[in-house]
């Protein structure tokens, strides 16, 4: 509004402070008084807690500045989040507590300005740009202490100020309810999926259409015939390395075959009529571990899939990496489409065993690295998405997560686990019913998905919209009880003198 006047951050201000942290860091510290940095800040001026670092007592009581206290606003000064501002309102979990070097407590003079006002207005679009016009630096770079000058805050009346900042956090508390529901919606479709994946692999889902259509051929028989298909495709393999090679195959050559992994079934559930158990290692026709080649950005040889390249059941090429030297395929097999990939290594037990697809046709060049595991299917079409769906769902992430080996904070699975793992085989046309229902239901999915993710948006859209509105006057209407803005800048000026009378002089140094 015009008739608010623009205040220079640094007027309107107590105190600038950063903190520090002990010699060596805060790492070895398992208790004590938090210590926020710049990841402590939340995104919607909160903050999140979930990985917060402390600080001894001893340190905290010698600490000259950088002490945490209520109604202040902190910034980040440094770093990829430079400028992030949250603000320390009577939700603040901790009754002590300090910053690290990495971040600015503005302490805001009561006498001058509501601080949580200011806070709003460091916090709006335009509070971010002007904070960032202090910022210097490339690789790290980040703002100084003169940022305060750079900044000039539209000044209304204290009071009014008090029933803007009332005005946004009612407006902010009825966005804050929609956010929540659409996360609760987002939460209620993941455990929708994984209902529907469960029932699926159960045989609950076909129930009623099993009643209608009975198999043609029971899954016992439809095994029997994938084995059979197992064993041929070995034979025609090994009958062409013979051939290559110029040999005759030695009389003894079939008994070389291994054969798959025979389950006890004794302690399995009970499956749905038609249905029968098999191991992994009887529906596939080969597998095996990754390459160990080195590969980057910059290499020009084989694309290699990587374990960032899985984003919720396919493949992502967009971030690509290469072999460092030429790859033979020769014996590892290209990827091919109907091909399953699993993660089999990482520090994190929800993201073993994590499984991709491969639904399209890739080039056969495609290779993939060491810590995943590829297994191909007898049948390419319908068995890849039975056990993929089945690998998603409650029951195989059981198995996986309960068998996964665990050293020195990674998880593992090997390929003799997987060998091992009992699936369930229902008979081919039930297979192409549940994969479709199972489609169909989760088609809806992304598109509510996208629709939450705009809803977020519209959110973030909204809180700015109305901290526009605030800053220009126009959210809430102006009282003629309100004291004129010229004693604001009377008391402003004031204060002004009293600073300067303190200010040290260069004797005093």
């Amino acid at each position: 509004m015009k008739e608010w006047p623009l205040i220079k951050l640094s007027d309107l201000i107590l105190s600038l402070e950063s903190g520090s942290r002990p010699k060596g860091g805060v790492d070895k510290y398992e208790a004590g008084l938090p210590s926020i940095g710049a990841e402590h800040l939340g995104t919607n001026g909160d903050f999140n807690f979930l990985n917060i670092k402390y600080i001894p007592d001893n340190h905290y009581r010698i600490m000259k500045s950088g002490i945490v206290q209520q109604k202040d606003v902190l910034i980040v000064k440094d770093g990829a989040t430079t400028g992030k501002t949250s603000y320390v309102g009577v939700s603040f979990p901790f009754k002590q507590a300090a910053v690290n070097e990495h971040v600015f407590i503005v302490r805001v003079n009561e006498y001058l300005a509501v601080p949580s006002f200011v806070f709003y207005f460091l916090f709006s679009d335009i509070g971010r740009r002007l904070i960032m016009k202090d910022f210097r630096g490339a690789t790290i770079g980040g703002i100084s202490r003169h940022f305060v000058d750079y900044i000039e805050i539209p000044c209304a009346p204290i009071t009014q100020q008090k029933r803007i900042v009332a005005k946004i956090e009612e407006l902010f508390s009825r966005i804050d309810a929609g956010v929540a529901a659409l996360e609760r919606v987002k939460a209620n479709l993941k455990r929708f999926r994984a209902s529907v994946l469960k029932d699926a692999v159960e045989g609950k889902l076909t129930e009623e259409w099993r009643k209608k259509y009975p198999p043609k051929e029971p899954a016992s028989k439809l095994l029997e015939r994938i084995l059979s298909e197992r064993r041929s495709k070995w034979e025609k393999e090994q009958l062409a390395k013979y051939k290559a090679k110029g040999q005759k195959p030695p009389s003894e050559w079939r008994d070389k075959y291994k054969e798959p992994i025979n389950l006890d079934i004794a302690n399995l559930p009970e499956l749905p009529e038609g249905w029968s158990w098999a191991s992994f290692d009887q529906l596939i026709e080969r597998s095996e571990y990754g390459t160990s080649v080195k590969c980057d950005y910059s290499a020009n040889y084989a694309p290699i899939i990587r374990i960032p390249n899985i984003v919720g059941g396919y493949l992502d090429l967009s971030d690509m990496k290469y072999s460092t030297k030429p790859l033979s395929f020769n014996d590892e097999g290209g990827l091919m489409r109907g091909d399953l990939l699993m993660c089999r290594t990482n520090g994190s037990k929800n993201l073993i065993g994590k499984v991709a697809l491969i639904r399209h046709e890739i080039t056969p060049s495609h290779g993939f690295a060491s810590y995943l595991l590829r297994f191909r299917f007898v049948d390419s079409e319908l068995l890849p998405l039975w056990v993929y769906h089945y690998l998603s769902s409650t029951r195989g992430r059981h198995f996986i997560e309960t068998h996964a080996a665990s050293s020195a904070g990674q998880h593992n699975i090997s390929l003799s686990l997987i060998h091992t793992m009992p699936l369930p085989l229902p008979p081919t046309n039930e297979q192409r019913q549940i994969i479709n229902d199972i489609e169909q239901s989760e088609s809806v999915i992304p598109v509510l998905l996208k629709l939450l993710v705009e809803g977020n948006k519209r959110s973030n859209n909204l809180h700015q919209s109305i901290l526009k509105q605030a800053f220009e006057g126009k959210l809430v209407p102006r009282d003629p009880n309100d004291e004129p803005t010229s004693l604001l800048l009377e008391r402003i000026q004031a204060e002004r003198k009293v600073n300067k009378k303190k200010k040290p002089q260069p004797n005093e140094r």
